[in-house]
């Protein structure tokens, strides 16, 4: 790109000064000496320029290249440390405006955006999705409006795939209520701890329709955190599928984690959590339980894993199908929303911690640190991408509530330890194909409680942490992508190539679940229609995945090229509609792909407790040559893999590359104890 030839040439022309509402800036580390500086209008420019400094000398001015309406120069020959001052000259319907300046450092902490967040309310408007209750207000009170949220979230015929969100949120307190949790609703406590909310009832989910017919298939999209139950009947049941986790609960009895039918359930995730009875999986396929507290331990059908977990059953898969860690190697609990003794919102921040054993809080208090809610930006339906945009670039955290947010910006994370957070499923669906949100190559950025929804238009990816290249080590203040979920299909056609693509360093993946819809709205479901190629992409070292779930997806589901990576626990279903098998071929010439493939040059990757069945229903006679692929270093290895054919529609050939047998018929598991 050709430098302009005098910034005095430039501004001749007659500047006036600039709107914040008028842009959005960010400034995002490429590589280690590469830095992107962008630029999008909220009204089409015919032109914008760049001008900037680096070490407070060299003035330099571009103009930039147009990129979809964002406007893009690359600046390289930068080191460790280098700080750009720059700022931006754009057309407006005619007139060109001056922004101010800004400032960004090359490996730091991303672009400062101006200065730091404006002041926000620390008893913020929760947006018109949330209840609030406290302990003032009377039982019939909160339980009618419990109810008449349940009522509108339960039938999975009809809110399964709608737009309503709502988040129950309890101040410090003891409640005499039973909240039975629908689709899309999450339940929390506001307590720092989980003891400051008590449920004297219940928190739970079932097989709550006559359509379910007993089975808890698909129980997915609605959480509980922070709090404790005393059920009324000595346990509390919690009988869900994928994307809905249980967290930083004390529940003072037992815990089922099964339909009172005994039907089939298809889940789950618990974690930082303590149960003093019987934790009972029973009907459950399969499950992952984290850095928790367990009396004792009931169930395992095919794959029931525990790491960190007191009171967990013995390493004995697979049979039964157990599959058991002392610790967790990495960890770092979830960002959380609270009320202090002022009566102010605050989000807490727990440490990261290392071979972690039992909850965060068995102590009495999770170690970490509190930040003000006068740092984040409250997002409410009705808020534009833009909008979002610029709270980002002033240095602020986000919380998102409930509601449906279409963006027509990607959402730009550059500033280190930024916190956005997410209550009630917050979905994000993008438009015309551009990528929902990505993330800069810098330390401690905590993504949580989101759902990414694909758009109608092929977005290339729906989440990016870090860009293509990153190399900066984040090993003592990772990212975190925790709760956050993905979806291509089932409510909209939505399409996009991966979902979720990880090239930062460290970072850890803490329950996500990346699904290619194989049911849904009448029009979204079909192999030509929701197309997705992967899941989940990792390029980044030293990136764990504890609680990966990936289903449906039309090529590699997994592909990790990272060194050194880890996953605990793995859940996969292959695509239900492959058409044939010329439509299912992979590159190296073998019947499908592979669900879970590291790269061909991997020297170092580890993988506990992996699950992968196939269910192909418009095809029954295709098969998968594998579930597995990996290549032969000895610092590659796999432990306690298994697959299923469901139903016996169609089979898989091997387990791991050319090991394992062919599923058999009976919809039991083909088990292999250890790769190589």
């Amino acid at each position: 790109m050709a430098a302009l030839a005098a910034a005095a040439t430039l501004l001749a022309v007659g500047v006036n000064a600039s709107a914040a509402t008028d842009y959005t800036q960010t400034a995002t580390q490429l590589t280690a000496t590469q830095a992107q500086l962008s630029f999008t209008p909220t009204t089409p420019a015919r032109y914008v320029d760049v001008h900037y400094l680096v070490n407070g000398a060299g003035q330099q001015n571009f103009r930039m290249t147009d990129n979809a309406g964002t406007w893009q120069q690359t600046v390289s020959s930068l080191t460790s440390g280098t700080v750009l001052e720059y700022w931006f000259t754009y057309e407006k319907n005619g007139p060109q405006y001056d922004t101010p300046h800004f400032t960004y450092t090359q490996g730091g902490n991303g672009g400062s955006g101006g200065g730091t967040c404006p002041t926000q309310s620390d008893t913020p408007d929760l947006g018109p999705n949330t209840r609030v209750f406290d302990p003032g207000m009377s039982a019939a009170t909160i339980q009618a409006q419990l109810d008449t949220d349940f009522a509108a979230q339960k039938d999975t015929l009809t809110a399964q795939f709608a737009e309503r969100r709502v988040a129950h949120l309890f101040k410090p307190g003891t409640y005499a209520v039973h909240d039975n949790v629908g689709f899309y609703t999450s339940v929390a406590g506001l307590g720092q701890n989980p003891d400051d909310v008590t449920i004297n009832g219940d928190v739970t989910v079932d097989a709550f329709n006559a359509s379910d017919q007993g089975q808890a298939l698909q129980n997915f999209w609605r959480s509980a955190e922070n709090l404790a139950i005393n059920p009324s009947s000595g346990s509390d049941r919690w009988a869900v599928a994928q994307a809905a986790p249980f967290r930083r609960i004390d529940v003072h009895g037992g815990l089922q984690l099964y339909p009172a039918s005994y039907g089939y359930a298809s889940g789950g995730y618990v974690a930082d959590t303590k149960v003093a009875g019987q934790a009972s999986s029973i009907s459950q396929q399969q499950w992952y339980t984290r850095d928790s507290a367990l009396g004792s331990w009931s169930g395992g059908v095919w794959n029931m894993v525990f790491s960190g977990t007191t009171g967990a059953p013995a390493n004995t898969f697979p049979s039964p199908p157990e599959t058991t860690l002392a610790t967790t190697p990495v960890s770092r609990d979830v960002p959380y929303l609270y009320v202090d003794g002022a009566g102010r919102y605050r989000v807490f921040e727990p440490s990261l911690r290392t071979n972690a054993s039992g909850p965060s809080w068995a102590a009495g208090s999770t170690p970490g640190t509190s930040l003000p809610m006068s740092q984040f930006r409250v997002v409410k339906p009705g808020d534009t991408a833009g909008t979002i945009n610029a709270a980002l670039s002033s240095g602020c955290n986000l919380l998102f509530t409930p509601g449906v947010y279409h963006l027509d910006q990607t959402l730009n994370v550059t500033r280190a330890n930024t916190v956005v957070l997410g209550i009630g499923y917050p979905t994000l669906v993008p438009d015309n194909g551009i990528n929902a949100m990505q993330v800069a190559d810098v330390d401690g950025v905590r993504l949580k409680g989101l759902l990414f929804d694909a758009g109608t238009t092929n977005s290339a990816a729906l989440l990016t942490v870090g860009p293509a290249g990153s190399s900066a080590s984040h090993a003592a203040n990772p990212t975190t992508v925790q709760d956050v979920f993905f979806r291509v299909g089932g409510e909209i056609a939505g399409r996009a190539t991966a979902s979720l693509v990880v090239n930062s360093n460290d970072a850890i993946i803490d329950h996500t679940w990346a699904w290619r819809a194989d049911h849904g709205n009448a029009g979204t479901v079909g192999w030509t229609v929701n197309t997705a190629d992967n899941g989940l992409i990792v390029n980044g070292d030293n990136v764990e995945a504890t609680g990966l779930f990936v289903e449906h997806y039309q090529k590699y589901e997994v592909t990790w090229n990272g060194q050194h990576g880890r996953t605990i626990f793995f859940q996969n279903e292959m695509p239900y509609d492959v058409p044939n098998q010329a439509a299912w071929q992979s590159p190296t010439g073998v019947n499908g792909y592979a669900a879970y493939k590291v790269g061909d040059n991997v020297g170092t990757h580890e993988a506990w407790g992996l699950g992968s069945y196939c269910y192909f229903n418009v095809n029954n006679s295709v098969t998968s040559y594998h579930a597995f692929e990996v290549p032969n270093p000895a610092g590659v290895r796999l432990h306690d893999l298994l697959t299923v054919s469901l139903n016996y529609q169609g089979t898989i050939t091997h387990v791991v590359d050319d090991a394992g047998a062919t599923t058999p018929s009976g919809t039991v598991p083909s088990n292999l104890v250890s790769f190589p």
